[in-house]
């Protein structure tokens, strides 16, 4: 049996960023309601030097593994940081139907996720993406079609400007001023903590995209706890995400936080005033993984695929 490979150029050019945030809005939506299911996300150390991930979702007459990796210390050898592969497979035969580069699912559903939730919580206005790496140009790329204004900040000079270049978004003066904007989307390794108690004013929203994992931190525990918190889904951001140390603390519990998907819905209520704080913590959904899978499947036909052989 033959099925198709999606490179990752593949996966691009099936799943514009319109359409990233279009699948993976409706992947919160029936996640919400319980008409697709998944389980949590299994982690298999290697540290210090990374982790690989298996991600299973259920969903939309489609079932979906992913096996990808986290190895922060790549880039430095000219490697991705990010790698692996995305098996769909019909959920009535249980075939597989084609298998993905995962890095560029990854990439577009956590950019997708990044400007929904800033979409969905924040304020218009300017927006700041922190961090150009592959998922932060993905952020910054749906933050742009969602007709925001968009400055990018790197550590790296060179990347930045390139990125910036790249995708026709400015580069931000400084990451103070970046972290300063209305709409802040944090895209690093999670290695340091970039929002420190107080920092954050009223008004402003941060999708925090970096801390996908177990000893992770973008913000500090103090700020988590005089913010509206939100999270993609709360078994899995209380144990391996951005609020999973604010939790061990006792500084928030289950009912201080909110899912994305409750909001969308309806079921929940979001931002309560403008002069409100509001953060969400990213740790990246097997659903949402589906979403962008399937998207990238119903035009494999229009695409000049690379055919496997199982």
């Amino acid at each position: 049996m033959a099925v198709p490979f999606l490179s990752a150029r593949d996966v691009d050019a099936a799943v514009p960023p319109e359409r990233a945030y279009e699948a993976v809005h409706a992947g919160f939506v029936a996640h919400a309601r319980g008409e697709w299911t998944m389980q949590p996300k299994l982690y298999v150390t290697n540290y210090p030097a990374g982790d690989f991930r298996a991600m299973p979702a259920l969903g939309g007459g489609h079932a979906l593994l992913k096996w990808v990796t986290s190895f922060p210390g790549n880039p430095a050898r000219g490697l991705p940081t990010v790698s692996g592969l995305v098996v769909l497979s019909d959920a009535e035969t249980g075939l597989v139907e084609a298998v993905l580069d995962a890095g560029a699912v990854t990439a577009l559903r956590t950019g997708a996720a990044a400007a929904l939730a800033a979409e969905t919580l924040g304020l218009a206005g300017a927006a700041a993406v922190v961090g150009a790496g592959v998922n932060g140009r993905a952020a910054a790329r749906s933050l742009k079609a969602c007709g925001r204004d968009v400055a990018l900040w790197d550590v790296d000079d060179e990347r930045r400007r390139a990125v910036a270049a790249e995708l026709g978004v400015e580069v931000a003066p400084s990451e103070v001023e970046a972290l300063a904007a209305q709409v802040v989307v944090t895209v690093t390794p999670g290695r340091e903590v970039l929002l420190s108690e107080g920092s954050l004013h009223a008004g402003q929203h941060v999708s925090l995209m970096g801390a996908d994992g177990p000893g992770k931190a973008e913000i500090a525990v103090a700020e988590i706890a005089r913010v509206h918190v939100f999270c993609d889904e709360w078994e899995q951001a209380s144990h391996g995400g951005e609020l999973a140390a604010a939790v061990d603390a006792g500084a928030i519990t289950r009912a201080d936080v909110t899912e994305l998907g409750a909001v969308l819905t309806g079921d929940a209520e979001g931002r309560r005033s403008d002069e409100e704080i509001t953060i969400f913590d990213s740790t990246g959904l097997a659903i949402q993984d589906l979403a962008i899978a399937i998207a990238a499947y119903e035009r494999a036909d229009e695409l000049d695929l690379t055919q496997i052989e199982l």
